[in-house]
């Protein structure tokens, strides 16, 4: 049984430098998936600034009608569907197919993102953009100083939950012929015939970068509560 194992596990990343399609496709996922968590981010900061801002004030309403209409279309239809959308229909003329999975992963992940920082918006109390206001402050001003920075502290094991979900949901992008991490599992299977090791062993690298992420955000939480970085809660 060991030899058997041996033999698999050479036949399926030693052999021919069959392991590259797994470093290689590895590349991929962290590019696409960190690339478009911050092109998420930049997008749901600010769908989720006019949408809070219509809400408490009724202003923007235009932005915020438009802002609905991007929630509503990109929160109704699934994400593969969004990809090959973007991929065979609205960018089609771009080469780039990182560049295209980038694209449709960000707006994906920033219709969700936006309805997480929106509420952590609204959870903040009204008192303080008034005090901001009231200290001179603009209204944008006090929005990005004072009620962002609390709103993201509030949110932010949501917003982590949100990233690990885009990072595994990259793993689709081999429907636009990308090489990500799943789909370099898929060649080595579909070269070697070989079916529990290749994809055992991609669903582990997954396993260990969710983990990874997890470590680092509880990391983060904890850092944020020994320096008594919590805005809603701080008596000082």
């Amino acid at each position: 049984m060991v030899q058997s194992l041996v033999d698999d596990f050479t036949l399926c990343f030693i052999k021919n430098g069959r392991w590259e399609y797994l470093l290689r496709g590895l590349g991929v996922t962290l590019e696409v998936a960190v690339a478009a968590i911050a092109l998420g981010l930049v997008i749901g900061f600010c769908v989720a600034v006019i949408r809070a801002t219509h809400d408490r004030y009724h202003h923007l309403r235009l932005l915020n009608l438009l802002a609905k209409i991007y929630l509503t279309v990109i929160r109704g239809t699934p994400m593969v569907v969004q990809l090959l959308i973007t991929y065979y229909i609205i960018l089609r003329s771009v080469d780039s197919k990182i560049a295209i999975a980038i694209l449709a992963f960000g707006f994906n992940s920033g219709a969700y993102q936006a309805e997480i920082i929106r509420a952590g918006i609204m959870s903040v109390d009204h008192g303080q953009m008034e005090a901001a206001r009231a200290l001179g402050l603009s209204y944008w001003k006090s929005m990005l100083k004072i009620i962002l920075p609390q709103a993201v502290r509030n949110v932010l094991p949501a917003l982590g939950n949100e990233f690990i979900v885009l990072m595994k949901d990259t793993s689709i992008v081999g429907y636009i012929a990308l090489i990500d991490l799943a789909k370099g599992g898929d060649i080595i299977r579909s070269q070697t015939y070989s079916v529990y090791l290749p994809y055992l062993t991609v669903a582990a690298i997954y396993l260990i970068l969710v983990m990874a992420f997890s470590a680092m955000l509880g990391k983060l939480e904890r850092h944020l509560r020994a320096t008594g970085a919590d805005p809603v809660h701080n008596d000082s």
